[in-house]
């Protein structure tokens, strides 16, 4: 599956989708595949701020559990409490039903180190 070309992507694997002031973040079809079966997401609550590559939740799986992080400065506006009450919307759709949370941006902070899809997909074919 290829990326959206519509979202930057950070090195470790999430997708930041930028409209207008507001950032919608996920992670890749990639890091899904390397979590397996994704069993519980916890996201910070709107009203947290928090600077570019600071920790803003985590996903746990069967294998692991991986922080998240927001390459933007920020602060959360919405969790996605459907991904929260059934973590498999992220296996099953991490590009559309499986959103984490949505971020008013406060400034652009890293998000000039992500990656494109092309660059993104062709180091994690």
């Amino acid at each position: 599956m290829a990326s959206p070309t519509d979202r930057v992507y950070s090195a470790s694997h999430e997708w930041h989708k930028v409209e207008g002031q507001t950032l919608t973040l996920g992670i890749t079809k990639h890091a899904v595949d390397q979590l397996t079966d994704v069993t519980y997401v916890e996201m910070k609550k709107p009203g947290f701020s928090f600077k570019a590559g600071e920790a803003v939740g985590m996903v746990e799986s069967v294998k692991t559990t991986s922080d998240i992080y927001c390459f933007a400065d920020g602060e959360v506006l919405e969790v996605n409490s459907a991904v929260v009450a059934d973590p498999s919307l992220l296996n099953s759709d991490p590009y559309g039903k499986g959103w984490l949370i949505k971020v008013k941006i406060a400034g652009q902070g890293k998000l000039g180190s992500c990656l494109d899809a092309k660059a993104y997909d062709q180091q994690h074919p």
